[in-house]
């Protein structure tokens, strides 16, 4: 028997004179979360994001709440995005690509991933509300901007319908999620390739 592989993690601490942002992230566990933001409706979206895409990540967030989300919000992406990207090292042996119709109850949402080291996000989603609760709806966008700028991934996201805009933005971390367990994982007919002919994805 050959030795087990070793696991894909990266943590990050980020620290500013609005947020100090800690993460840590396994690319190979089992989607187990332990995440802490001080606004409760993200920490919801986290835990999807981590348990359906089967990252373990473990969150810790200080930010400057008596302003409003947004500093925290984006922060988090950040930093999720730097710990993912440092996982994946040289990105060798990658699916690479990914994407998913996810439904939820009345809505739909498209979710598509190339974890090409090229940031990029296409965002094609819509609220018919400025908030869920407290929580402001275009921060949704501003998280995966984020994610997706320090992931080095090229994120396409596409809610086709819904009425629910806690099930639009649910739909969104859900998609992503799946899309990513996928387009990270490990493919064994690549071996340790890069998958790309230009034999980098850095």
């Amino acid at each position: 028997m050959g030795e087990a592989a070793t696991p894909r993690s990266g943590s990050i601490s980020r620290k500013t004179n609005e947020t100090s942002v800690s993460v840590s992230v396994n690319l190979d566990g089992t989607g187990k979360a332990k995440i802490s933001t001080g606004v409760g409706f993200f920490d919801h979206m986290l835990d999807q994001l981590s348990r359906h895409s089967l990252i373990d990540m473990d969150i810790e967030v200080k930010g400057d709440l008596h302003i409003d989300d947004h500093h925290t919000v984006e922060d988090t992406g950040i930093a999720i995005g730097q710990a993912i990207s440092k996982a994946l090292g040289e990105r060798r042996g990658i699916t690479r690509y990914a994407s998913i119709d996810l439904a939820m109850d009345e809505t739909m949402t498209k979710a598509a991933i190339d974890v090409s080291g090229r940031p990029f996000l296409v965002w094609n989603v819509s609220f018919s509300a400025p908030k869920i609760g407290t929580f402001d709806t275009e921060l949704v966008r501003e998280f995966f901007q984020a994610l997706a700028q320090n992931a080095g991934i090229t994120l396409h996201v596409l809610n086709h319908y819904g009425a629910n805009n806690h099930h639009i933005a649910e739909t969104c971390f859900k998609a992503v999620a799946r899309a990513m367990r996928t387009a990270v994982e490990i493919d064994p007919r690549q071996a340790s390739r890069v998958p790309s002919t230009k034999g980098t994805l850095v």
